[in-house]
């Protein structure tokens, strides 16, 4: 990989980390269309480390406040005492569906769900179930019914938010996708299903990225050019992802996800076409 395809995957995995429309699809559908080499599994999970460092800056009061009350808590005996310890733990809790589906599926994950065939089905999947979850909130606020804060979600919505998450091992359908659907099917408002679904990537984004930086060392260190493209692309990554997540948080206080729907739906099925004419290789 030359530092000019680092830098645009970089771009991508940063635009698309936190997007509703797959970061996993764009990496792998990105090089088809340009001809270059699939950088696999393993790149995708260490340069989301870029964008991990990017949840860790925009959320930094509301992270420290969470470790700081989840080890006072530990310490006082009380674990649930105070929300933002209860928060912590619920976080924990939630990220163990991605866990044991992950170390289950470790093989298919890197080989064959990266087919375009289950990448496009899974962007046209989650992009139908989406609409179903917005026209859940539509009915609700025609109703007079709000919508939950991230005050009120419980150990329900956190359990099975993180088992929604773990839908996203499928290359295709966004973690940040499947976590906001889930959350808009438990009632919760898009800004409060889009802020937990990024803190609750935190835990697992991080043991992925630092399990391949370990599993790949060798193949990196072997080779200045390997490490210099693997920096640069987490780096633009990070800064991207950044604003990535600032404009989505913006972005649906006042929108729904119609946008990124439509998206995943032209997306997934000119995949499929492009497949079905030979344009692209489904491998």
């Amino acid at each position: 990989m030359n530092l000019f395809e680092a830098v645009i995957l970089g771009i991508v995995q940063g635009l698309t980390e936190f997007l509703p429309i797959s970061s996993t699809a764009h990496l792998r559908i990105i090089p088809a269309l340009a001809g270059w080499k699939d950088p696999g599994a393993a790149f995708t999970a260490i340069i989301q480390i870029g964008t991990l460092a990017a949840v860790l800056i925009y959320f930094f009061r509301d992270i420290t406040s969470i470790l700081r009350e989840v080890v006072q808590g530990i310490l006082k005996g009380k674990p649930l005492d105070t929300p933002e310890a209860k928060m912590g733990w619920m976080i924990a809790a939630g990220t163990l569906p991605i866990v044991v589906f992950g170390l289950l599926f470790k093989t298919e994950i890197e080989t064959s769900l990266r087919s375009l065939y289950w990448i496009s089905s899974a962007l046209i999947g989650l992009a139908l179930l989406l609409t179903v979850a917005e026209g859940r909130v539509k009915n609700r606020l025609r109703e007079g019914l709000g919508m939950k804060s991230m005050e009120e979600i419980g150990w329900k919505e956190a359990l099975l938010i993180g088992l929604a998450q773990s839908i996203a091992l499928i290359p295709g359908s966004s973690r940040s996708g499947v976590t906001i659907t889930g959350g808009l099917f438990l009632n919760l408002s898009r800004e409060a299903a889009a802020r937990f679904s990024f803190l609750l990537s935190l835990p697992s984004v991080f043991a992925a990225g630092i399990f391949q930086l370990y599993k790949t060392r060798n193949e990196l260190l072997s080779s200045p050019d390997n490490l210099i493209a693997i920096l640069v692309a987490t780096l633009v990554s990070a800064v991207v992802g950044y604003l990535s997540i600032a404009f989505l948080l913006n972005y649906l206080k006042n929108h729904t996800t119609k946008i990124f729907i439509l998206y995943r739906l032209v997306l997934g099925t000119g995949i499929l076409l492009m497949l079905a004419s030979g344009m692209l290789p489904a491998t």
